[in-house]
């Protein structure tokens, strides 16, 4: 008997918790994407909004933020992908807008850009890729021409060095290591 009071008592205390209004009804399955939060213009400011946190604590002593990232393409992959693109090397995989611009569309599909309110310009469409084996990642690859030019400037490098990696011979070392061994100390480098 007080087990079932105590229950029914729990039921209709936490009844309010299930009821629904018309208002919950009409939103269900809407998302609301707005950056504005009222006419007024003023942007939604959230506690669990990602931030940057730089205090300036060590501002123009050479460790602050601007001090060793101001410029620096390093600091996201998108800086770091359109500084690998400008001399020609591919990022992660993917082709360079030079080297995408030459093939066609995947399957001849038409795309269009189309600018979006919260990401920007954006294109829409297939990859231009030259098989679809090649979009989904199986014959992808980093190797093109700036690559191999890059491999035989390294290689070069390592056969004329004066002062090897740390602080060794150099040149005259990997002699020696391909006179005792038979082949250069870095396998694949020539």
């Amino acid at each position: 008997m007080k087990v079932s009071c105590a229950l029914s008592v729990a039921a209709v205390g936490t009844a309010s918790a299930y009821s629904v209004n018309r208002s919950t009804l009409r939103s269900l399955g809407q998302k609301s994407v707005g950056s504005v939060s009222n006419g007024g213009g003023q942007p939604r400011s959230r506690s669990n909004d990602m931030k940057m946190e730089d205090f300036g604590f060590l501002k123009g002593t050479g460790f602050g933020f601007e001090d060793l990232w101001d410029g620096d393409e390093s600091i996201s992959e998108v800086g770091l992908q359109n500084a690998l693109a400008k001399e020609g090397l591919r990022y992660r995989l993917n082709k360079t807008p030079e080297e995408a611009s030459q093939e066609e569309p995947l399957f001849g599909l038409p795309g269009f850009n189309v600018n979006l309110p919260l990401i920007g310009e954006t294109y829409l469409g297939p990859p231009r890729v030259s098989s679809v084996w090649e979009a989904i990642g199986f014959t992808a690859t980093s190797n093109n021409e700036a690559r191999q030019n890059e491999k035989m400037k390294a290689i070069e490098k390592a056969r004329t060095a004066k002062v090897g990696v740390r602080g060794t011979e150099g040149a005259t070392q990997r002699a020696k290591w391909l006179q005792k061994y038979g082949y250069p100390p870095l396998v694949g480098r020539g």
